[in-house]
């Protein structure tokens, strides 16, 4: 009776099963090769990120997207990039803005105690509640990154139609976590 011939001792599997898998894996066993060019946009070990929260209306409501700074976002920096409108990137999720163009300059400033004043170059009625919505919560959280700690006071432009005098009327606002703003006598809703 002849035996059959010794097939291979499991210890030689073992020795050659990582390069078994290493090739699995698609992995040459290759020397170092140059890497391409460092990421860009990347920051510097140790710099802290800032974002700007910018509130866009999407398919299914309003929505924040960040866009990355090495430095602290005022409201004012905040408001002008929401006023340019979402990037390719943001359009391309859905994003868009109600903020209609206007004549004049929309301008936010940090208050004391938490407050951002927001003046608008034409009245609240004009704008969409999502546009306004847009403005305050924008302001808001460049103010505080909990926007609902944060009282914005909007100062409308408008012309008495009498006199032909500027007035200024000015409305307290807040907003509440997902972005909807609201006046700040009523309760939550």
């Amino acid at each position: 009776m002849k035996r059959p011939a010794p097939g291979p001792r499991p210890g030689r599997l073992l020795m050659f099963l990582p390069a078994l898998l290493l090739a699995g894996c698609g992995i040459s066993p290759t020397a170092p090769t140059t890497a391409g060019a460092p990421a860009s946009g990347a920051l510097q070990p140790g710099a802290r990120a800032h974002d700007a929260r910018l509130l866009f209306v999407g398919p299914t409501g309003l929505r924040y997207a960040a866009r990355t700074s090495t430095s602290s976002i005022s409201p004012q920096e905040a408001i002008d990039l929401l006023l340019k409108g979402p990037s390719q990137a943001e359009r391309k999720r859905g994003l868009t803005t109600l903020v209609p163009a206007m004549k004049g300059r929309v301008t936010a400033e940090a208050g004391r105690n938490g407050v951002v004043d927001l003046r608008l170059p034409t009245t609240v009625e004009r704008l969409d509640h999502a546009a306004v919505s847009q403005l305050v919560c924008t302001a808001a959280k460049a103010r505080d990154r909990d926007q609902t700690k944060v009282l914005v006071r909007v100062h409308e432009g408008r012309t008495d139609r009498q006199s032909g005098s500027q007035i200024d009327d000015t409305w307290d606002v807040r907003c509440d976590s997902v972005g909807n703003a609201y006046p700040a006598a009523a309760k939550h809703p």
